[in-house]
């Protein structure tokens, strides 16, 4: 079984080595303690959610400290070719849960989007406050899945921010119950490989509202340069596209 995952601040983990001794406080240090009740003599992982992990053995665990003997310090690089997901806001949180099981697969960053289908909004003080809450899911997810890197949360995206990035990025596919073309055969057929010397690709996977994409906006964001791409013979909902395209563009891509 895999040991226990716990996020140190970033850059915590620069210039840790094996035996030397970290030590964890803060609120992570008391979720362990009081929640976890990891006690000296357990195996645990401290990363910073950047990619640096370190394996070690607890030598002493306070009330709002855990101090950690370093076995083994590692970095684990990003995939070569990084998947980000938009997700549309939608009501009942299901954005949340999409980004939440994405982050459990695999996913690179989250976009919200505020299509124009939307029913749930963000603006003024709620906006902060929503992009607070997707960065919280999205860092309790990975610390589930005892990832190494903490995906990005970017800024909320209308349609027009949204065709910018589109034209930005290497590839988008927007998922859509109209398209002829499967998902795979798309990505397939783009041939994106990523040899390490150069910079990343990044592939945006668009998922709509519960109300769908309007057609306005799948004109302006294929006008950007996305396609449209079919996944599975059924219609998904908000929370779920976004997963299943995750697992089969990893699949795909050769990331699993």
């Amino acid at each position: 079984m895999s040991n226990p995952v716990f996020f140190a601040s970033p850059g915590a983990l620069d210039g840790v080595g094996p035996g030397s001794v970290f030590v964890l406080d803060g609120q992570e240090a008391r979720h362990a303690v009081t929640v976890k009740r990891i006690v000296a003599g357990e195996s645990v992982d401290i990363t910073d959610g950047a990619g640096t992990r370190l394996t070690g053995t607890v030598v002493e665990a306070g009330q709002g400290s855990l101090s950690v003997k370093a076995g083994e310090v590692s970095f684990e690089q990003r995939p070569a070719v990084r998947l980000v997901l938009v997700q549309a806001l939608a009501k009942g949180d299901r954005d949340e849960l999409a980004i939440e099981t994405a982050t459990e697969l695999g996913i690179d960053a989250v976009v919200p989007w505020q299509a124009e289908r939307s029913i749930v909004r963000w603006k003024g003080d709620r906006a902060a406050k929503a992009h607070a809450k997707w960065q919280s899911v999205v860092a309790a997810a990975a610390k589930q899945a005892r990832r190494s890197w903490i995906p990005e949360v970017r800024p909320v995206a209308d349609s027009a921010g949204l065709s910018k990035a589109v034209a930005a990025a290497d590839m988008a596919i927007i998922l859509h119950e109209d398209a002829r073309n499967s998902l795979r055969s798309v990505l397939e057929a783009a041939s994106l490989v990523a040899d390490g010397t150069e910079a990343p690709l990044e592939v945006l996977l668009i998922v709509g509202p519960e109300g769908g994409i309007s057609p306005r906006e799948v004109t302006r964001l294929s006008d950007a340069g996305a396609v449209t791409a079919l996944l599975g013979h059924h219609v998904l909902r908000s929370s779920t596209a976004g997963p299943a395209a995750v697992v089969l563009a990893s699949d795909v891509l050769g990331r699993w």
